[in-house]
């Protein structure tokens, strides 16, 4: 069976590997087309950290050696998604001709937060009790 899935006219993947590698190949795409001056050095810099961190981080959850290990590691996953988010958010207002490429990558990034909330959520509910 197939990963993906159609979404508003839309193929989207739903192997989480694969989409957190997809979406850090975005933020490196995207940051390339940040034009570099000394507001936005650091800018590219901390969205580059964090936004590739979201999928370094999943792979360490995919890989974790028990539970506990696994909803840290996909915690950290989704802090970084939502740092991302932050810096999205810094970019498009210092860099106004960001704002539509920006504001995808944002929604790519709220829905890995949501998804990893809800992955954590799950697991600790599945914990309980055993």
């Amino acid at each position: 069976m197939s990963n993906e899935r159609v979404f508003n006219g839309q193929k989207r993947n739903f192997d989480l590997q694969e989409r957190t590698e997809r979406f850090g190949e975005s933020i490196i795409s995207f940051a390339k087309k940040i034009p570099e001056n000394t507001l936005t050095r650091s800018l590219i810099s901390q969205i580059v950290r964090s936004g590739t961190s979201v999928g370094a981080n999943y792979c360490e959850a995919d890989d974790a050696e028990s539970k506990k290990d696994f909803i840290h590691k996909l915690g950290i996953a989704k802090k970084e998604a939502r740092e991302t988010k932050y810096w999205l958010r810094m970019i498009e207002i210092a860099v106004p001709t960001t704002k539509e490429e920006a504001q995808r990558i944002w929604q790519e990034a709220k829905e890995l937060t949501l998804i990893f909330n809800a992955i954590i959520r799950v697991t600790k509910e599945n914990s309980v009790g055993r």
